[in-house]
């Protein structure tokens, strides 16, 4: 791979196989990307666009091919070497938002980073500070009942920037907001790209957010019809 080149997938096979029913997810699917570009997925529900940020993410095995982040081929990685592997290099974001209702905004944000072995001081202010980025600096205590769902999905994430991960993998960030706190959601991917040349994996159906990306990939039957190169 490249010294620019932070994803490369070669020739990636995943399928699923529920009781009689086998679904070929991701045929041979092969891709790079550069450091800090953002890469938008598009295509047809159930073309593999979600199954393949998940393979190459490390969230789910494939049955084989090799996908290599940042130099390392995380398929030859342990469990545990993978957890901690994405911990360090990786932020997720998904619609659902996944916080933890019984934890407020700030804690929510800490999570990740006291997971990790930061400091529970350090991992306060690197939260709030996130926090601010998006546009919270007055929530921070609140709980995940008492924000508006835009204002839910910018915890999620600011939870995502907590450890300044090289790669963000987004899976329909913004399906559940209105288009003001959409346009407000990309301006901050825009924002967090070019201030620190974050690599940005985003999901999505919709053509705004498509937009975005230095280039689409568009997939289809769990091919890649163009890599947008």
């Amino acid at each position: 791979m490249s010294t620019n080149e932070i994803i490369v997938a070669n020739n990636v096979y995943k399928t699923y196989q529920s009781k009689d029913v086998k679904v070929e997810a991701l045929k041979g699917v092969s891709l790079s990307v550069n450091q800090g570009e953002i890469v938008t997925v598009m295509g047809p529900s159930g073309c593999g666009k979600t199954t393949l940020l998940n393979c190459l993410s490390g969230l789910d095995e494939i049955d084989s091919g090799e996908i290599i982040i940042r130099g390392s081929d995380i398929t030859q990685m342990t469990d545990n070497q993978l957890t901690n592997f994405r911990g360090k290099n990786m932020g997720f974001v998904f619609q659902a938002y996944n916080l933890l209702p019984v934890l407020s905004a700030r804690e929510n944000v800490e999570l990740p980073l006291v997971l990790a072995g930061t400091s529970q001081s350090k991992s306060k202010n690197i939260a709030e500070d996130r926090l601010d980025l998006v546009g919270l600096a007055d929530r921070y205590t609140h709980l995940p009942t008492e924000l508006s769902g835009g204002e839910q999905q910018r915890v999620a994430i600011a939870r995502a920037f907590a450890n300044d991960p090289a790669i963000i993998w987004a899976d329909e960030l913004t399906g559940n907001l209105d288009s003001k706190t959409q346009d407000e959601v990309i301006d901050l991917i825009r924002k967090m790209n070019k201030d620190n040349n974050q690599t940005f994996i985003i999901v999505t159906h919709s053509d705004e957010v498509g937009s975005i990306g230095h280039r689409t990939i568009r997939m289809r039957d769990g091919l890649i019809e163009d890599d947008g190169k």
